[in-house]
C-alpha cells in the first residue's frame, strides 16, 4: 500500500471512529474495509494504469466517509470530505476530480459509463457474492430503521433484496461476471427458497386461524367486538375531558393572573393604550372556557319509559338517563325482557355504542372549535399588545 493510501485508510478510520452516527452499523469502517479489498481483487486481474488503480483504491477507502455527515446525499458528502483531505495531501486536482467522479457513480441510480465506474460498482456490491450476504444484509435493514429511511419488515426486506437481485443489479466487469455473479445466483435461490419457505408458514398459520374461528363459539367473538369497542369509546370520551379541564385550567390560571396583575394597572391613564388588547385578551379566555364546559357538560334525558316502548324494543336499558326515575321493579321486569331475547340485547348494545359514538362526535367538535379559538385568542392577543406598546411610542 502506498503512503498516500496508508494515510487515507488511516484519516478514514479516525473520521469514522470520532464522527460516524452509532446508527450507520453496516455503512462503516468495516464495509469501507470490505469495498477496498474486493476492488483491489478486482484491479489485480484488470489492464489499468498504475495511476488509475490508486484512484479507485482511494475511492473505496472514501466514498462513503459522507455518512460522517448525513445519510442523505451522502455521496456529495463524500466527495467535499475527500476534495478537502486530498488537498492537504497535495494530490493533484486530476487525481481529486477522477475520486470524485468514481464517488459518485457509487449511487444506486447510477449507471456506469466507464470500465473504472464498472470496477468500483461491483466492489460495492461485492457482498452480494458472499456466503455473510445475510448477515450484512440484516445490518443495512436495520440501519435503514435507525434512521429512519426505511421500515420494513423482514419479510419485506426479503422481497425488496431479491427484486434488487433479479431486477436492478448487474455485475459488469468480467471478472466479478466470471467469479462473484455465480455465487450472487447461489444467494438469490437462498432467498428464493426462503421467500417460498415464509410463504407456506403464513399459510399454514391463516388455515390455522380459520380452523380455531370455525371451532370457536361465533358469540364469544361478537361479545368481544361489543366489549373492545366499547372501551374504546369509554377512552376516548376520557381523552375528550382531560382535554377540556386542561383548557379550562389553562384559560381559569390565565385569567386570574390577568385580574390580579394587568387589570388594576388600567386605572393609570399612562396605561390606557393596554385597555383595548387586555379585553381582547380576556374575551377569548373566556370563550375557550365557556366551550370547555360545554364540552364536558352531561346532558340528562327524561329517565323514564314505557311497557309499549320496552315491547317495540326503542328504548336502551344500559344507558342510566333512560332509566334513573323509574321504580327498581319495573326496571327489573324491563332488564328480564331484554335478557330473555338475544336480538334485543345486541339491538340495544348497538344502539349504545352508536349514541356514545354521537356524544363522542360532538364532545371532539366543540373541543376543536374551542383548541381553534385558543388559539386565535392568543395570537391575536400578542399581536394586539404588540401593535399596542408601537403605537405608544
Amino acid at each position: 500500500m502506498s503512503s498516500l493510501l496508508e494515510k487515507t485508510d488511516h484519516f478514514v478510520s479516525e473520521l469514522f471512529e470520532k464522527e460516524l452516527p452509532n446508527s450507520c452499523i453496516y455503512h462503516n469502517y468495516d464495509h469501507t474495509k470490505r469495498v477496498f479489498k474486493s476492488t483491489k481483487e478486482i484491479i489485480d486481474n484488470t489492464n489499468l494504469s498504475d495511476e488509475d488503480k490508486e484512484v479507485l483504491l482511494l475511492t473505496a477507502l472514501l466514498h462513503d466517509t459522507g455518512y460522517s455527515k448525513s445519510s442523505k446525499n451522502h455521496e456529495e458528502h463524500s466527495v467535499e470530505i475527500a476534495k478537502v483531505f486530498l488537498g492537504q495531501q497535495n494530490v493533484s486536482q486530476e487525481v481529486i476530480d477522477k475520486v470524485s467522479e468514481q464517488i459518485m457513480a457509487t449511487k444506486m441510480e447510477h449507471v456506469p459509463t466507464n470500465l473504472m465506474e464498472e470496477i468500483i460498482r461491483d466492489a460495492d456490491a461485492s457482498h452480494f457474492a458472499k456466503d455473510y450476504y445475510g448477515e450484512t444484509s440484516e445490518l443495512l435493514r436495520c440501519e435503514f430503521k435507525l434512521n429512519a429511511i426505511k421500515d420494513l419488515t423482514p419479510s419485506d426486506w426479503l422481497k425488496a433484496n431479491i427484486d434488487l437481485f433479479k431486477n436492478k443489479h448487474q455485475y459488469y466487469t468480467e471478472y466479478a461476471i466470471s467469479n462473484w455473479k455465480p455465487k450472487k445466483e447461489e444467494n438469490l435461490t437462498k432467498m428464493l427458497e426462503e421467500q417460498a419457505k415464509l410463504k407456506k408458514e403464513k399459510k399454514q398459520e391463516k388455515e390455522k386461524l380459520k380452523k380455531i374461528l370455525r371451532e370457536e363459539n361465533p358469540e364469544k367473538g361478537i361479545q368481544t367486538l361489543f366489549r373492545v369497542t366499547l372501551r374504546n369509546h369509554m377512552k376516548l370520551s376520557d381523552i375528550a375531558d382531560t382535554k377540556a379541564n386542561i383548557l379550562l385550567s389553562v384559560n381559569a390560571i390565565i385569567i386570574s393572573l390577568a385580574l390580579s396583575n394587568l387589570i388594576p394597572k388600567l386605572d393609570n391613564p399612562s396605561n390606557q393604550y393596554l385597555i383595548y388588547p387586555t379585553l381582547i385578551f380576556i374575551i377569548f379566555c373566556i370563550a375557550s372556557i365557556v366551550l370547555s364546559v360545554l364540552a364536558t357538560r352531561p346532558n340528562i334525558t327524561s329517565g323514564e319509559f314505557t311497557r309499549k316502548e320496552i315491547e317495540e324494543k326503542k328504548v336502551n336499558l344500559l344507558f342510566f338517563g333512560n332509566f334513573h326515575k323509574m321504580p327498581l321493579d319495573e326496571y327489573k321486569s324491563a332488564m328480564t325482557d331484554l335478557m330473555n331475547d338475544k336480538e334485543y340485547i345486541y339491538d340495544t348494545m348497538i344502539k349504545d355504542l352508536y349514541f356514545l359514538g354521537k356524544v363522542l362526535h360532538k364532545k371532539y367538535k366543540i373541543l376543536r372549535v374551542t383548541y381553534t379559538v385558543f388559539m386565535i385568542g392568543i395570537i391575536t392577543s400578542v399581536i394586539s399588545f404588540i401593535f399596542a406598546f408601537n403605537s405608544l411610542q
